[in-house]
């Protein structure tokens, strides 16, 4: 009893961030539920915060696309998004995405939380780390492998088509790929493809906040050829659906997090910045207190 009143206790210190892809703008079941607009050095998130507690664990909800879906993959503030969220102090991330399917075996529908991604962007900001001040970031598995496997198994548990693992390839958008792009990707064996998490993944981990995804498949992009090209009309139907069985795995998944982090998130910056204390300047350093505060007042 006593043991399930301190991970009660240490559970409601814990915040989770979520978020909602296309299809998923808002969160229902919240409970304490406040608005929240921040500022930020990288200018204006997607949106406000929606903030409460889902089974008792503080949240923090974002639409990515912001609400009406306003915001283009290419145009995301990635940067105010996460800092948004490390300054409300998030500690776990799970984005939710819609994506294309470059594998038979993942069909329209199926959940995947992948592993691995490759970037097939075109120099969107993706770093804290500029301005004076230089770090580099272990990011060669850039999923957190704890949430990972927690989504996994909420997914699993509600029922849905989920997939463990993969790699997930992210374009630029906002067009869908080519038929000649999409196979050669296939040549790449990747899993999925999408437009926007890898720079939500490159920035978590440089805010030690753990990351993962869960993607659902709406269609074969264009390489299938007995399937259909991408509609959008087959694209929403099946994102009304993935969408309720995304809340109830998220549902799931927050009370299954572990007491304290001790994956390698947690500590990403231990070793990564490489630019000397008295050589970064003020102002980097007051807009990255919140990121790197704790590794400047360090000896």
């Amino acid at each position: 009893m006593d043991s399930d009143l301190r991970r009660r206790n240490r559970m409601s210190e814990t915040m989770v961030g979520v978020i909602g892809g296309s299809g998923l703008y808002e969160m229902e079941g919240l409970e304490e539920v406040q608005t929240v607009s921040l500022k930020t050095p990288f200018g204006d998130p997607s949106d406000s915060f929606i903030v409460g507690r889902l089974e008792g664990v503080k949240i923090a909800f974002l639409p990515r696309h912001g609400r009406g879906h306003r915001i283009s993959p290419s145009s995301l503030n990635f940067r105010a998004n996460i800092y948004g969220m490390k300054k409300l102090g998030v500690q776990w991330i799970i984005g939710v995405s819609a994506v294309g399917s470059m594998k038979e075996s993942i069909h329209p529908g199926d959940m995947v939380i992948p592993n691995q991604f490759i970037d097939q962007t075109k120099g969107r900001p993706n770093t804290f780390f500029s301005d004076g001040i230089v770090g580099h970031v272990s990011f060669a598995d850039p999923v957190c492998p704890v949430l990972g496997s927690i989504l996994y198994a909420a997914g699993k548990e509600v029922g849905a088509t989920a997939h463990r693992d993969g790699t997930y390839l992210c374009i630029e958008g906002p067009q869908f790929s080519t038929r000649a792009e999409s196979k050669l990707y296939r040549t790449w064996g990747v899993d999925i493809i999408g437009m926007t998490n890898l720079p939500e993944a490159k920035l978590a981990r440089e805010a030690e906040i753990c990351y993962a995804t869960i993607a659902f498949a709406t269609d074969y992009d264009c390489w299938h050829e007995t399937a259909g090209d991408v509609s959008i009309g087959d694209v929403l139907r099946i994102l009304a659906q993935s969408t309720k069985i995304a809340k109830s795995a998220i549902r799931i998944a927050v009370q299954k997090l572990p007491e304290e982090r001790k994956c390698v998130c947690a500590t990403a910056l231990q070793y990564a910045l490489i630019t000397g204390k008295k050589h970064i300047p003020e102002k980097t350093k007051k807009d990255l207190e919140p990121i790197i505060g704790k590794y400047l007042k360090s000896s």
